[in-house]
């Protein structure tokens, strides 16, 4: 069995530690809560938990398979099943995305967790050290897993703004920078799964506020809309770097295209200039026996200082319409 923690509290104090069938037996005790962490079981490794706990089917299965959007299904009187998108900061223009899926019961909560973002581990230590919160029963560990998965949203963001001022920074230098199209396009994907990690979870965690839960101790309900607020500020701010991103992208093509129209100038500029002296040489390189100033003793001089000024004159007037 893949289980990171196993733990009986009673009345907010942790027991000794027990085996998975003792478990199961104090999860029916008053005042007693059952947290059992797992890190991506397999069907096989999880039934006996499903069959303990009597998880509905459809919950396990979502649980397994993973790859679920941010929700909160109820299943019963007294089952709650929540998604949360973890999310993490991994490299330059990278976020890695993970997912904890919650069972809370009367008396138990089943965390399974995939991926490496957020781990639960200091999450545990941190609520094991307020027994008064631990003693609301699986509402408190809910509450404590929702905030820190909320919380981490925070670095993810920072860096992310990092990214983003240093994107700013390049698309309106002086310089082109290359590839920078496609890390703009690549770091707007990421913000677009991290608004899509974030923006779900408002419906549920608002239901979680509004006491329509008996699982959810009353006292409780503070401590969830606090996270709530932060929630709502995480994707206030990924929605305002997603429509930044996009800015900057048009921007960038922007600059591009003006880049390419000045490069276009130039070119046509230095084709008319060529294309004068090419005009004459042309003309009197033609072979025939009666043309103008043919046997003229200064044609040959003639002809390429015409060349020469018509070509000096182009020039200075490219250059006073900024065209060279």
């Amino acid at each position: 069995m893949t289980i990171v923690d196993l733990a009986v509290y009673k009345d907010g104090q942790r027991k000794d530690d027990v085996t998975l069938d003792h478990a199961f037996e104090a999860c029916t005790m008053p005042n007693t809560l059952v947290w059992i962490g797992l890190h991506e079981p397999t069907p096989d490794e999880f039934d006996s938990v499903r069959r303990e706990f009597q998880l509905h089917e459809l919950a396990v299965e979502d649980a397994m398979n993973g790859h679920q959007r941010p929700k909160l299904e109820v299943y019963g009187d007294n089952q709650l099943f929540m998604v949360l998108k973890t999310a993490r900061y991994f490299e330059p223009d990278t976020l890695e995305f993970g997912e904890i899926h919650i069972f809370v019961g009367e008396g138990y909560v089943v965390t399974v967790r995939h991926g490496e973002a957020t781990p639960l581990h200091d999450v545990r230590l941190d609520l094991e050290k307020r027994p008064e919160l631990l003693k609301h029963g699986a509402g408190a560990v809910l509450h404590s897993i929702l905030d820190r998965v909320v919380d981490d949203y925070t670095p993810v963001l920072t860096n992310l703004d990092i990214d983003i001022t240093e994107l700013e920074a390049e698309a309106f230098g002086d310089e082109p920078v290359s590839g920078l199209t496609e890390r703009i396009y690549r770091l707007k994907r990421q913000v677009i799964s991290l608004h899509r990690a974030t923006a779900p979870l408002s419906e549920p965690l608002g239901r979680l506020t509004d006491g329509r839960y008996p699982l959810i101790h009353e006292k409780m309900r503070p401590y969830f809309r606090d996270v709530y607020d932060h929630l709502l500020r995480a994707v206030q701010t990924a929605d305002q770097y997603r429509e930044l991103l996009t800015s900057i992208l048009e921007a960038n093509l922007t600059q591009v295209s003006v880049r390419q129209n000045e490069e276009m100038r130039k070119i046509s500029a230095w084709a008319a200039i060529i294309a004068v002296p090419t005009l004459i040489a042309g003309i009197y390189g033609m072979n025939f026996r009666n043309m103008p100033e043919l046997h003229w003793h200064f044609g040959y001089a003639g002809a390429v200082s015409l060349m020469f000024m018509a070509s000096i004159g182009l020039y200075v007037f490219f250059r006073r319409i900024d065209w060279l």
